[in-house]
């Protein structure tokens, strides 16, 4: 189906500028949809790639280019322990070849499996030791969304320490460490139960929870990433997965 939308802003704006701020997609795609003759202003196709819009004039993206854009999937995974992110050492099981017909989550129909070759990156990583959502994709829009300079997106948490909790390590914890050198921004740390904690972060330092916990003498025993903006794993078991809806995909973009 068509992409139409019209445009409310008060001041014109590139056409390429104003799809990648609706998470249509990245500038660069939409360029290239331009000059494909996929995109349109008030029933003209778009020719020029700075052309600007108007207000009130209405876009229409093309059923080929939204065809284009669907054909970048977005793989939402329950990462286990053991499991790498990334690229592996020798040894070591990738995130991504538990992306098969077996382990897929939900109803399968009209759904493409990756192909067992396929080089898919992770969108925020999750370590080795940790669990829960993943996010695997090649789409631009999706990474700057979750993983982006001025990304603000909340990553939620459940943490299993040992140490002695106090009201004066959560305080730290919430706001007052530093990583690298860097102040981190604040963080919502409550107490769920006994020696277990939720996280909730607005950024992605390399393994910021547990070096923030060794910070205050408390050691991870498991961490498990239950949410991503709007995304949440929901009931679905540990190594399985699916693909995001355009509708969650719309959402998340929207949420950041």
């Amino acid at each position: 189906m068509a992409w139409t939308r019209t445009y409310d802003e008060a001041e014109p704006q590139r056409v390429n500028k104003w799809l990648a701020q609706s998470g249509v997609c990245s500038r660069r795609e939409a360029e290239q949809l331009i000059s494909d003759g996929l995109v349109s202003i008030d029933g003209e196709v778009v020719e020029d790639v700075g052309r600007k819009i108007q207000p009130g004039q209405t876009l229409v993206l093309a059923d080929r280019a939204t065809a284009k854009l669907d054909a970048t999937p977005t793989y939402l995974i329950h990462k286990p322990r053991g499991v790498v992110s990334s690229q592996p050492d020798p040894g070591q099981v990738p995130a991504a070849r538990l992306l098969t017909r077996a382990n897929l989550w939900g109803d399968a129909a009209g759904v493409a499996i990756p192909q067992s070759g396929d080089l898919i990156p992770p969108v925020g990583r999750l370590d080795k030791d940790s669990r829960g959502l993943l996010l695997l994709s090649q789409d631009g829009v999706v990474a700057k969304a979750v993983i982006g300079p001025q990304s603000d997106l909340e990553k939620e948490y459940r943490v299993a320490v040992m140490g002695e909790l106090t009201e004066e390590k959560l305080e730290l914890l919430r706001f007052g460490l530093e990583l690298d050198g860097r102040e981190l921004r604040p963080a919502e740390v409550e107490v769920i139960s006994d020696q277990r904690l939720s996280f909730v972060l607005r950024e992605g330092r390399n393994r910021q929870i547990r070096r923030m916990c060794d910070l205050v003498d408390l050691k991870v025993v498991d961490l498990f990433r239950v949410r991503i903006g709007p995304l949440d794993l929901g009931d679905m078991p540990e190594g399985r997965w699916r693909p995001l809806t355009t509708a969650e995909r719309a959402a998340l973009i929207s949420a950041a």
